[in-house]
Formats: C-alpha cells, sequence, structure tokens
C-alpha cells in the first residue's frame, strides 16, 4: 500500500491519502511516484493539468513543483467554487487566479 495515491484519469490528476503516515514519508512518495509517472509517459507535459483531491500543504508543494516543470499551468479543484484554480502559470495562455472548468 502506498502512502499516498495518485492517478491520471481523463485528463486530471486524482490525488488522496493513503495509509496512514507523516508527511516527511508522503513527501517521498509522492515525488517517487510522480517521477515513475513522467518516466513511463504517464504524464508526458502539455499546456495545462488538473489536479483534483486533498493534500497536506508540504505534499501539495511537492506535486505543484513537479508539475510546473512539464505543464505550463497547474491548476488545482476548489469544491467550494466547482471550478479549477490556476495555481501555476507559464507562456500566457492562463493567468494566476483564473477560474477554469
Amino acid at each position: 500500500m502506498s502512502t499516498y495515491n495518485i492517478s491520471f484519469e481523463n485528463a486530471i490528476l486524482k490525488i488522496g491519502f493513503g495509509t496512514p503516515a507523516q508527511n516527511d514519508q508522503i513527501v517521498k512518495d509522492v515525488k517517487q511516484r510522480l517521477d515513475e509517472m513522467i518516466q513511463t509517459g504517464e504524464l508526458t507535459g502539455g499546456e495545462v493539468i488538473r489536479v483534483n483531491g486533498p493534500a497536506s500543504l508540504p505534499v501539495a508543494m511537492v506535486i505543484c513543483h513537479k508539475l510546473a516543470h512539464i505543464y505550463g499551468a497547474v491548476v488545482c479543484f476548489d469544491p467550494k467554487m466547482s471550478k479549477y484554480v490556476v495555481s501555476v502559470a507559464h507562456g500566457g495562455q492562463y493567468t494566476i487566479g483564473e477560474l477554469i472548468d
């Protein structure tokens, strides 16, 4: 079992906690899983990636850092607004704080 679950389904990176662990271990597991997904071509990079699911702040920072290297924009789902909020934007296609579906 993994301390954190990450899958890429229908153009959305779905994330969530797995077996109980502390953030020092979870961030290592998250980095390893994302590295695997990039190396196998499951995550190929591109214009935008949508992220949906719960994360602690340290975990969110690792996810965002890894994705920002290969995607022009990283957007995170906000359930209160039922929209994705642009959190990282490179290249002018999106702007920080922009809401997208």
